[in-house]
């Protein structure tokens, strides 16, 4: 089977987490320090020395529950609220003063981190209820607040809810993105099984209905039939839904059904190397002038340099393939009598190769009118296949003076869809 993208999605709460870890670690230390330099105040230092030690014991220990959104359940969400509240209520207990001076509860800023737990683990609304808890119990520790008790309570719930709100921004645009992520993925897997059929099965297709028709008879109705699977894949190719009217066998279901069961990659059980493809199938570099010169005939010239052109496996497979469109797209428009050249220059940051036909040429609009009949020989077959390895394919046309295909590879890419 072919191998298929992985689409690596991104965690942006990963950072949150660990530093809401350092920031918990940090602040048991601020309180502990607290106490050693203030521990003088206390009427019942015992309350607050027992209080800080169950604290810092049970921030170590629960270290990796704040390391991700799985192992932060609720049931230690509440529990460590819970450590946080009890800290506060018991201040008026170690320090008989603490209604009457603006003195630190005993777990102090450590309790923003219970908070921002909530705030990271279900939004704004797990913040909002947790916040409002812990200015309940900074109301009550103190009897009658002060300005610096409501400020302090204030700030710790805007900020816990702008965060939580932040945190839920945050997570939808991480799932858009990864759905974007899927999206293109299959847009361009779907884009590649397209050039498949377009540079194998509709070109069949297409032939036995031209040759059905010019031999007349029975082969004529098999042309017809030719014709309908022809229509139906290049409208599934493009995009579109094929009506069941137009498919009278399963000919253009089985022939996608193949394409996607074959190995995509040289050397594997049922497909061929590419010709003089040499160490393509393993992914060394190869030489364009081998690939290209099966294309040779009586009506191609190929034009090459006189050392090898190196290009990695993939984007050497894939220039050539675009190379053999480009010359498909001249038999077929331009006649069987039109004459094409291929020009490969070799420069040191891309390789350029040039297809050129004396054919009539192309009329103004008639390749996006193609494309919108589901003919997508050049957006596929050739652009496609360029955007594909990070390069570029340039169509110059004048009625009358034959068309130019120019494809630019830069050098040393292996393209985004090498599998």
């Amino acid at each position: 089977m072919a191998r298929r993208e992985r689409v690596v999605r991104m965690s942006v709460e990963l950072p949150l987490w660990r530093a809401l870890a350092a920031y918990r670690v940090l602040t048991t230390g601020y309180a502990v320090l607290l106490l050693v330099f203030t521990g003088d105040r206390y009427e019942r230092p015992w309350v607050a020395v027992g209080f800080l030690a169950v604290m810092a014991v049970w921030t170590f220990a629960t270290l990796p529950r704040v390391a991700n959104a799985a192992a932060c359940t609720k049931r230690f969400l509440g529990a460590d609220l819970t450590v946080a509240l009890t800290g506060i209520l018991l201040t008026p207990l170690a320090d008989v003063h603490a209604q009457q001076i603006d003195s630190p509860t005993l777990p102090s800023i450590w309790t923003a981190g219970s908070v921002l737990a909530f705030a990271i683990k279900g939004g704004w609304r797990w913040a909002g209820f947790a916040s409002s808890l812990v200015a309940v119990a900074n109301i009550i520790e103190r009897g009658e607040p002060s300005r610096d008790t409501i400020h302090n309570v204030l700030l710790v719930w805007v900020a816990s809810i702008a965060i939580g709100y932040v945190v839920e921004v945050a997570r939808a645009s991480e799932r858009t993105l990864a759905r974007a992520l899927e999206i293109e993925a299959a847009t361009r897997e779907r884009e590649r099984l397209a050039r498949d059929i377009h540079d194998g099965v509709l070109q069949v297709l297409a032939m036995v209905q031209r040759r059905g028709t010019e031999i007349g008879g029975e082969a004529a109705e098999l042309g017809r039939m030719a014709g309908e699977q022809e229509v139906a894949l290049r409208t599934l190719v493009a995009g579109g839904l094929v009506p069941a009217s137009r498919v009278s066998e399963d000919a253009a279901q089985g022939a996608v059904v193949r394409l996607l069961d074959e190995p995509d990659e040289p050397g594997e059980p049922g497909e061929p190397d590419e010709p003089g493809g040499g160490s393509a199938g393993a992914g060394g570099p190869v030489d364009l002038r081998s690939l290209l010169a099966p294309r040779v005939g009586s009506r191609v010239t190929l034009s090459e340099p006189g050392a090898p052109v190196l290009l990695p496996a993939h984007p050497a497979r894939e220039l050539a393939a675009a190379v053999g469109a480009a010359l498909d797209n001249v038999r077929r428009h331009a006649g069987e009598g039109a004459r094409a050249w291929i020009l490969v220059e070799d420069g040191p940051d891309e390789v350029i190769v040039t297809v050129r036909d004396d054919g009539p040429g192309i009329p103004d609009g008639r390749l996006a009118q193609a494309e919108g009949e589901g003919r997508l020989g050049v957006a596929l077959s050739i652009r496609g296949r360029l955007r594909d390895i990070g390069g570029t394919a340039e169509l110059v046309s004048v009625p009358g003076q034959g068309t130019e295909v120019e494809l630019t590879v830069p050098r040393g890419t292996r393209g985004r869809a090498e599998r």
